[in-house]
């Protein structure tokens, strides 16, 4: 369709850490910094490890709790060292289908949310089942990149 697509991720593995309790803003700036420390080498090999695209959020509507996650680079995939950080964990995220709508310029939590009230819409107008109860938002663009930003809010398929 011309204002979404439909998706199909392989199973892979994502560093993650839950912020609760916070604004999403707020959420997303703990969680970053949480997972760059990860990826900066606070985890057991002491390895430093790329960055990858996208930045994760998991959205659940009417709750405080936030998951930030970064894409475990496919290199390591098959045994991402363990994070130092108890708040920080490796997580495998099934296969599954998505239905993901992309926007651009710089997302805000507002932003990400009115995206996906649109593509919430447009999905119940086309008889498309999906999870209602939450959402991911995915940030491409480091925040030092002015134009051409990409950004996606991603809906389960049922």
């Amino acid at each position: 369709a011309k204002d979404y697509e439909l998706r199909q991720y392989e199973t892979a593995k994502w560093v993650s850490t839950v912020i609760r309790g916070e604004t999403q803003k707020e959420a997303m700036r703990q969680g970053f910094w949480k997972l760059f420390h990860y990826i900066q080498g606070k985890n057991e090999k002491e390895m430093k490890i790329d960055m990858t695209v996208p930045v994760t959020c998991l959205v659940k509507l009417g709750c405080t709790d936030f998951k930030v996650s970064f894409f475990v680079p496919f290199e390591h995939q098959d045994c991402p060292p363990q994070p130092t950080d108890s708040s920080v964990f490796i997580e495998e995220r099934k296969a599954a289908a998505l239905f993901v709508r992309s926007f651009g310029g710089f997302a805000s939590p507002e932003k990400y949310a009115e995206e996906a009230d649109n593509l919430a819409r447009t999905l119940r107008n086309r008889g498309q089942p999906f999870h209602e109860d939450f959402f991911y938002t995915a940030g491409y663009d480091s925040p030092f990149k002015l134009f051409n930003r990409h950004n996606e809010v991603w809906y389960f398929k049922k």
